[in-house]
């Protein structure tokens, strides 16, 4: 199989790292601000497109603030205005310098964002820019005291890089001009909806091959005790080749190691350090596209399949691997040398179902018990991770790793993502491989218990807990369009729903018993005629 313990452990691991999410960079929760007359708009991205010498710019994305004039949402219909520095930097006083019809560039700090709005306003500018001093999008909001305002200029917080790249072009005497529109983002978006069926496929795809495999090594099983001597049914038979179960011990620890991890790669993210990421993933994806190829074209070339070689090292490996192992190796080196273009991602999606696939077939939950343990924790994981941390860091720790701060790319590689095509906002739709492999685990142990009770699909719990993720997953998505694209751990809506799902089953059919601790049906064992 190539796959031994200790990878499993790495791979492990590698996939717990991010959960689902949807990377905004807004901040600052604001439900305890004022919404009074004046300061009650939407908050909104905002698209700030440049031209520098009347040729086209960078275009930035800010957010607009609670106050001011709302956003226009179409391109044609904003105007193009010219970009001033305003003198004072803070814009908390009187500028020095003319604004009339300008939108000006300001810093933040020193008075509130309303003062900011109102000195540029009463100065004839147009619009008013702030940028942030850090690379998040901070909400701007009224004050307590503050009722009835009368802004009725623009507001737009930018992210520091963007003003600093603005201040440099104006400090340096160019012309710099900018437009400010909001486009809106579809109803539905179909990137979410094609996620939504891989990582469901994924777990459907992988949940058979499980099942298969622990068929077949149940009907070899039953074939060596009716071929043994009898002196040998008492004594306990060895499991499937290659595959690792879990215990509660090991599932608890895994988010120990896991939440490790995260601190680890949130502390030393760089550019460096996602080279190693992204070398990793590679070994890990090679080994899970290879095993998945082999394990398809072994029906085909049973030959080459079932011949084997010694190779130093890795010892006996069949032909069939030896001919396809280039492939996968060559594969993985051409995706991580041009990771960086638009397409990319379909390797990465490529390498990632593999790997993911591969371990769902390796790795086994053994009964519901050590399942409930390792949900749970990974429940609590990514509660405490996305929401909790802040309180200790500062920041999302999970969001912060799954962006890839500090890196210089776009997020880590331990994702499955695809580009959101009909969005004017652009990015990535985006799933942690931990929110499809821990159900994933849940639901291939159903399918295996389904089979060896001889269960159809509604008497069954396979069905049912398949039906449960999908709808845990698809809740993930609702909650994230509410919640304005901020990040949401998807295990806080898919494990209340699938591990839900089974253990109401287990308990009204009389079977939880039976899950909880066997994790498999009675069976009788063969009556041994004598020779």
């Amino acid at each position: 199989m190539g796959l031994n313990k200790c990878w499993v452990s790495l791979a492990f691991v590698v996939f717990a790292i991010p959960s689902f999410i949807q990377c905004g960079d807004i901040v600052h929760d604001d439900e305890d601000a004022p919404k009074q007359p004046g300061c009650e708009n939407k908050f909104v991205l905002v698209k700030v497109q440049t031209w520098v010498n009347n040729k086209t710019g960078n275009e930035f994305v800010g957010v607009s603030a609670r106050f001011g004039t709302p956003m226009e949402s179409k391109e044609k219909h904003a105007n193009q205005t010219h970009l001033s520095l305003s003198d004072p930097r803070d814009s908390c006083s009187t500028p020095k310098n003319k604004l009339t019809g300008d939108a000006v560039l300001v810093h933040r700090g020193n008075c509130t964002f309303t003062m900011k709005a109102k000195v540029a306003q009463a100065a004839g500018a147009a619009a008013i820019l702030v940028v942030n001093d850090k690379e998040e999008l901070y909400k701007m909001v009224c004050q307590d005291n503050e009722t009835n305002l009368h802004i009725s200029i623009p507001a737009v917080m930018l992210p520091s890089k963007a003003g600093l790249s603005l201040e440099k072009s104006l400090s340096s005497g160019a012309s710099v001009t900018v437009q400010l529109y909001s486009p809106d983002r579809p109803v539905v978006d179909t990137a979410e909806v094609f996620l939504w069926l891989m990582a469901v496929g994924t777990i459907l795809c992988a949940s058979y091959w499980s099942g298969w495999s622990a068929k077949e090594a149940a009907i070899e099983h039953d074939k060596l005790l009716k071929d043994a001597p009898e002196s040998l049914h008492d004594m306990d038979t060895a499991g499937p080749s290659g595959v690792v179960d879990i215990n509660t011990t090991s599932a608890i620890l895994f988010v120990v190691i896991a939440s490790c991890f995260l601190i680890l790669l949130y502390k030393l993210m760089s550019s460096w350090f996602l080279e190693l990421l992204v070398i990793l993933f590679c070994i890990g994806g090679v080994e899970g596209l290879q095993t998945c190829l082999v394990a398809l074209l072994s029906r085909w070339f049973k030959r080459a399949g079932h011949s084997y070689i010694k190779v130093p090292f890795f010892g006996a490996i069949s032909y069939l691997t030896l001919a396809i192992s280039p492939f996968c190796i060559a594969f993985a080196v051409i995706w991580a040398v041009y990771r960086r273009i638009s397409f990319a991602w379909i390797g990465q999606d490529i390498l990632g179902i593999a790997l993911i696939t591969t371990v769902l077939q390796i790795v086994r939950i053994p009964n519901l018990k050590v399942a409930t343990v390792l949900l749970s924790c990974a429940f609590l994981y990514d509660i405490f991770w996305v929401f909790v941390s802040p309180r200790w860091f500062h920041e999302s720790v999970m969001i912060v790793v799954a962006r890839g701060d500090k890196s210089g790319e776009d997020g880590i590689p331990m994702l499955l993502k695809i580009p959101r095509m009909f969005d004017p906002w652009g990015g990535f739709s985006i799933i942690g491989f931990g929110d499809i492999l821990l159900p994933g685990l849940l639901i291939a142990f159903t399918l295996r218990y389904d089979w060896a009770a001889k269960k159809n699909l509604r008497a069954g719990y396979f069905l049912w807990s398949m039906i449960a993720y999908g709808f845990g997953l698809l809740v993930t998505y609702i909650a994230l369009n509410l919640m304005d694209g901020n990040g949401q751990p998807a295990l806080l809506y898919i494990v209340p729903f699938t591990l839900g799902t089974v253990l109401s089953l287990g308990r009204k059919r009389g079977e939880l018993q039976n899950l909880w601790t066997k994790g498999e049906p009675d069976r009788v064992c063969p009556h041994i005629q004598p020779n």
